[in-house]
């Protein structure tokens, strides 16, 4: 039997397949929902073997839908019909989720929808999505303060603790 690599390993597992880590860096995620993805089959099966890609992507209402635009899915190599890498997709939510999503969009400017997490539950493909305002550069420097102030004071009380 073939060996699998990292990403094929981590998506069998249920691990997460891709994630957006500058999302957190860019944004202030207010909020976190887990979102189904409609997709076809090639696409689930290049998701499960790892070779997804959600770094640009955003999310879009367009018609009381939501939609994934600029998530990356590579072609799988093995299917007959293979599907567009950056096509839109939809995301399966409760329409009052929807609702309350769409509101807050409408509601208060600059306010994005980010996908944080690709993954795989039950054989299934969740999105982990995330309505976010995006930071400035000082912002930026602030949490980056903050978080070397924290690691200072933990590191300072581990000491204490020897």
């Amino acid at each position: 039997m073939a060996k699998r690599s990292r990403g094929q390993r981590k998506a069998r597992d249920g691990g997460a397949v891709a994630t957006n880590r500058r999302a957190r860096y860019d944004y202030e995620i207010t909020q976190r929902l887990e979102a189904g993805l409609v997709l076809t089959g090639s696409e689930i099966k290049s998701i499960r073997a790892g070779q997804a890609n959600i770094a640009e992507g955003f999310g879009r209402f367009q018609d009381g839908e939501l939609w994934l635009y600029n998530v990356h899915i590579a072609p799988y190599a093995a299917a007959r019909e293979n599907h567009e890498p950056t096509r839109p997709r939809k995301l399966l939510l409760h329409r009052g989720e929807l609702n309350r999503l769409e509101r807050a969009l409408r509601e208060q400017p600059g306010m994005t929808l980010v996908p944080l997490r690709l993954y795989l539950t039950r054989g299934l493909a969740k999105v982990e999505v995330g309505l976010g305002r995006g930071r400035r550069r000082y912002d930026k420097r602030q949490a980056i303060a903050t978080r070397e102030a924290e690691r200072t004071m933990q590191r300072a009380l581990r000491r204490e603790m020897r």
